[in-house]
């Protein structure tokens, strides 16, 4: 079964039908879902989401966007949610500097407080990072992240910073980019990596894969991104979902 590792269904894109989308995954060939937080509030939603689904998971974190609403009385709050029985990872945290706010010293110092968190709690962290790799690998390195493991979401940089998470253990979040006809330096990256060291994920609604680009994306264009790995990789679909799903269900300890 296809195992989404990265989604936001408690997204406002899916308000008009969640329910519906959500128990038709089954049926569809997903089996399991890892829903994130990007903010206080979608913290709740998503752990609402873990709640109400059996097959949904959380992870608790704050958006590096988001991060100027974060505060103390926050951060005691994630370490409570990190607890939760379906709470799975911290995230999504990291670095964005394709926007100017908050400024990037906010940023930092919230994403070392929850990388911090994360290694207290004993949860793997979900990385986000644009616009920001060196500082990002950086932050990482300094605060021994890798002690707690983790994905960087959404990997977008090249084969060269792809090695250097590699060796620290750490996976790669692989979603519908890799469709798209420039992703050329994603595709040298899937076609480097080890297979162990892969996880699928939408990050929907946003990222849909081709020929879908541009529309809502959900876990079930995840088939799509199956077969351009499989392409890569020159074996099929079926060796792609399963060592993916062996990735994630070792990565966030869900058995």
């Amino acid at each position: 079964m296809i195992f989404d590792s990265h989604a936001h269904y408690d997204d406002a894109a899916f308000d008009g039908d969640r329910e519906q989308l959500l128990m038709s995954l089954r049926g569809a060939g997903i089996g399991t879902v890892v829903n994130v937080g990007a903010s206080m509030a979608s913290t709740r939603t998503t752990l609402a989401l873990a709640e109400k689904y059996p097959f949904v998971y959380a992870a608790v974190g704050v958006h590096p966007s988001e991060t100027a609403e974060l505060d103390e009385e926050g951060m005691a709050w994630l370490e409570e949610m990190c607890a939760r029985p379906k709470t799975v990872a911290v995230g999504e945290i990291g670095l964005d500097y394709h926007w100017d706010e908050p400024e990037r010293a906010v940023q930092q110092h919230w994403f070392r407080r929850q990388l911090r968190l994360a290694g207290k709690v004993g949860l793997p962290v979900i990385i986000h990072s644009r616009d920001a790799a060196q500082d990002t690998l950086n932050i990482v390195r300094e605060e021994n992240a890798d002690e707690a493991g983790g994905v960087i979401h959404c990997f977008s940089y090249g084969a060269e910073m792809a090695r250097e998470y590699l060796n620290m253990g750490f996976y790669l979040g692989i979603g519908g980019v890799l469709t798209f006809k420039n992703a050329k330096k994603l595709k040298e990256v899937v076609a480097y990596m080890p297979m162990d060291r892969l996880l699928l994920e939408t990050d929907c609604p946003y990222m849909a894969p081709s020929p879908h680009r541009g529309e809502r994306n959900s876990s079930l264009y995840l088939p799509l991104v199956a077969e351009a790995v499989s392409r890569i990789r020159g074996i099929s679909e079926e060796e792609v979902i399963a060592a993916a799903e062996e990735n994630a269900r070792r990565l966030f300890r869900i058995a």
